[in-house]
């Protein structure tokens, strides 16, 4: 119904527009008494074979929303209502930032895709910290943090440690956000060297919490071999917890949409099916070389129920979809949670 009666409205109006529209819209609909329950009898999906105990956490399914959706966590009662089996808010920041320049959303049609580059617009880490304690849903949260535009990546540190104090105790994991493309200079922190010192660090703190949160990275698709091969000796000799593949890509191989139209549309992180086939191959290569029990949450290009299957075969123990419930809606939790229980 969503991609037959909804969708063809919704993507007459500009993308970024849409997205805050349907934002007013869920935080309404939360008000009417009734409504999470049966939005939730709705798209719910429970199975006992869906259940995964990873990262020390136990998921009711290995579905979630990925980070971008939901920046600022201000609507996780009512995304948790569609069946997510957690959460991840953010890209967040110690200070509030309002990204880049508007117009930094756009469609790729023919493609199923999107563009961003939104540069970790938000309302700081506090303000979502203040959503975060007075929420109910109990599904699993992610703290997806990273550093501010005008921060110089030396001082990067204190960034993402400001992030894991403000959402200590109120997140069930952080991830180290180092990958997008849409912060200055911000992806030059994937390199050897200040890439072992931030996972060192940021691991080093939360390890000093009550409660210790395990930490997470997020990768970029357009990595080398070599370059993934440095990560995966990172992530072991720094203990870090688990990795997340892949965040949007820089490229812009065999697309539908024209050139012209590209240019037009400039820089930004492409999202969506064509970045499938290529996260897919990131997660195989990291299985391999991670080994068999080792945190990895698949995610790119999962527009369908076979795409999320794809990458559990692949080696991903969770996936997370966000481009995918744009284009689909949102019964496409449903559809993935049916189909993985057949594996």
């Amino acid at each position: 119904m969503y991609k037959f009666l909804f969708r063809p409205f919704l993507f007459l109006i500009d993308a970024e527009r849409v997205h805050h529209l349907v934002f007013k819209l869920l935080a309404l609909s939360g008000k009417i008494p009734g409504t999470k329950s049966l939005l939730g009898s709705i798209f719910r999906y429970k199975h006992t074979t869906l259940e995964r105990e990873i990262l020390g956490l136990r998921f009711e399914n290995p579905v979630g929303l990925a980070a971008g959706f939901d920046k600022d966590a201000k609507l996780i009662d009512e995304l948790s209502a569609f069946g997510f089996g957690f959460i991840e808010i953010g890209t967040l920041t110690p200070k509030a930032q309002p990204g880049n320049d508007k117009p930094r959303l756009f469609r790729l049609k023919p493609d199923q895709a999107l563009i961003n580059r939104m540069g970790f617009n938000n309302g700081g880490v506090s303000a979502a910290a203040e959503r975060l304690r007075k929420r109910n849903s109990k599904v699993i949260v992610g703290g997806n943090i990273g550093k501010n535009k005008v921060t110089p990546n030396d001082q990067a540190f204190s960034d993402y440690t400001a992030c894991v104090d403000a959402l200590d105790g109120l997140v069930d994991y952080f991830v180290v956000n180092v990958s997008s493309p849409n912060t200055p200079g911000l992806r030059e922190l994937q390199e050897k060297e200040p890439l072992r010192k931030l996972l060192a660090d940021v691991k080093a703190l939360t390890l000093t919490k009550k409660n210790p949160k395990p930490v997470l990275l997020k990768i970029a698709p357009d990595l080398t071999t070599s370059q993934l091969d440095d990560i995966v000796d990172i992530l072991q000799e720094t203990k870090t917890d688990g990795v997340i593949a892949t965040n949007t890509t820089i490229s812009r191989d065999r697309l539908k949409t024209s050139k012209e139209e590209l240019d037009k549309i400039g820089n930004g992180g492409l999202s969506g099916k064509p970045l499938k086939d290529r996260s897919t191959e990131v997660i195989k290569y990291l299985r391999e070389k991670l080994g068999p029990t080792y945190p990895i949450i698949g995610v790119g290009g999962i527009m369908a129920a076979e795409d999320a299957v794809e990458k559990i075969k692949a080696g991903a123990d969770l996936v997370q979809i966000y481009t995918g419930f744009i284009y689909e809606g949102p019964a496409i939790v449903k559809k993935i949670n049916k189909a993985l229980i057949k594996l």
